[in-house]
């Protein structure tokens, strides 16, 4: 049972029943079924049993839990995440991932190919599945566009999906090819699943290393231009409105970018796109000491660019807010700048964050926040989370949304300790994670 300084993450055993759940006090959030309003629900044999002002007649909860100035909402769910196994079980395995998860409030994830070796075939898809059965998060993988994500070859969609594919992209990739491009929307549309887009020019961005700004030539370091992010975001949307496949657009960072989007959505297109966190909290000048643990691909923009991103949550352009969890050991950290790898870890973050940038300055509303965390991210996945409809799956976040903290990394669940939010004061952050019935997080 991993234990963090009071906080604990429970074992998952499926063959053993649900306890029944009664949640008292609480302000439940549902968007699909327009509830917001402080109530009584009951779980029971792993589902809603239902949500009213007193637990149905002849409810007999085995576990009770006090909710009283929390939030109740469906299951968080992380659409972008590198669990890193398999090949890099040093930097995250999907055990510690989806504890770090449970601690972050999401009953699950969705988890990007670029493993080693990449999730582009039948076996490999089935493995993450298995490897995941008693974890206290569900886990999705996202299947490799080409093989290897090489760029080279398609991969075979068809047995993926079978396996249990809901998703494919060639996160850290962006398919150069064009026309190989357009096979793999018209693939995507025949099994009903969309592509998710990691859009960079790579010859605009290559041995480069932040945003080519005025920050970045004053820090010395070669910068990367936002029109690498705008021009392929463009081409794909303009190749899945050709086939009319869906889209789905990673990790938005620029004003070019959710411009695009927003102007593509306007015309019917179906397109829907992400931000994270370190986008609406961080800009350029924040690299001004040269911290690795801020350094990500894309890269931290300019005011303007995140003014942007918080306008797109804010007007519905940007659908779901998904963290890009990216482990890294501290060697690959723990270098200069133009050495360090890019990415950041994000699960154990991304709410408060967004608690904090987001719902406490008054850019989006409680519900907003749950239809981005939660409703979204299931409905574009075609996955059954996202609500608290009677007889849905009892994947529930209890979020403390007033809790005062300080981000410290030494006490995560995940394996690694990159986070850009490390020092920095939060508020709010998950109480308790039900998954299916079963309490598998506490604080």
């Amino acid at each position: 049972m991993p234990e963090k300084r009071g906080m604990v993450v429970f074992p998952v055993d499926p063959r053993e029943r649900p306890p029944s759940v009664l949640v008292t006090g609480g302000r439940v959030i549902d968007p699909v079924n327009g509830i917001d309003d402080y109530l009584t629900m009951a779980l029971a044999e792993g589902v809603v049993a239902g949500v009213g002002k007193a637990a149905p007649e002849g409810f007999q909860p085995e576990v009770t839990i006090d909710a009283k100035g929390m939030w109740v909402v469906p299951g968080l769910m992380d659409m972008h995440v590198h669990l890193r196994e398999p090949g890099s079980e040093d930097k995250e395995t999907i055990a510690t991932g989806t504890q770090a998860a449970a601690a972050g409030g999401f009953t699950a994830l969705a988890c990007m190919p670029n493993t080693n070796p990449a999730l582009d075939e039948e076996s490999k898809i089935r493995y993450v599945i298995q490897r995941s059965e008693q974890c206290p998060c569900r886990v999705f993988p996202v299947g490799a566009i080409t093989t290897d994500l090489a760029g080279e070859k398609l991969a075979p969609f068809g047995e993926m999906v079978r396996a249990g594919a809901r998703a494919f992209s060639d996160d850290g990739h962006s398919v150069r090819n064009s026309y190989m491009m357009r096979n793999a929307f018209n693939y995507s549309k025949s099994f009903g699943v969309p592509l998710i887009c990691h859009c960079e020019d790579h010859t605009l961005t290559g041995n480069r290393h932040m945003n080519e700004s005025a920050m970045s030539t004053r820090l010395g370091i070669r910068g990367i231009p936002s029109i690498a992010e705008e021009i392929i975001v463009a081409r794909d949307i303009m190749i899945a409105e050709y086939t009319g496949a869906r889209v789905h657009i990673a990790h938005v960072t620029t004003a070019g970018a959710v411009h695009i989007v927003r102007e593509a959505k306007a015309r019917g297109a179906a397109v829907t796109c992400e931000t994270c966190p370190h986008y609406f909290t961080f800009v350029d000048e924040d690299l001004a000491t040269y911290d690795t643990n801020k350094k990500m691909n894309p890269p931290l923009r300019t005011p303007r660019d995140r003014q942007a991103v918080i306008d797109g949550l804010a007007d519905g352009t940007i659908d779901v807010i998904a963290s890009d969890h990216a482990p890294h050991c501290a060697e690959e950290k723990d270098v200069e700048f133009a050495a360090a790898a890019f990415g950041v870890i994000g699960l154990e973050t991304s709410l408060a964050a967004a608690i904090t940038r987001l719902i406490d300055t008054g850019a989006l509303m409680p519900s907003d926040l749950v239809e981005k965390m939660s409703v979204a991210p299931n409905r574009i996945l075609n996955l059954d989370g996202g609500a608290l409809s009677r007889s849905a799956p009892a994947d529930v976040t209890i979020i403390d949304p007033s809790a005062q903290w300080t981000v410290d990394p030494s006490a995560f669940f995940s394996k690694s300790r990159n986070a850009p939010f490390a020092g920095m004061a939060m508020r709010g952050r998950a109480h308790a994670t039900i998954l299916g019935g079963r309490p598998v997080f506490s604080r």
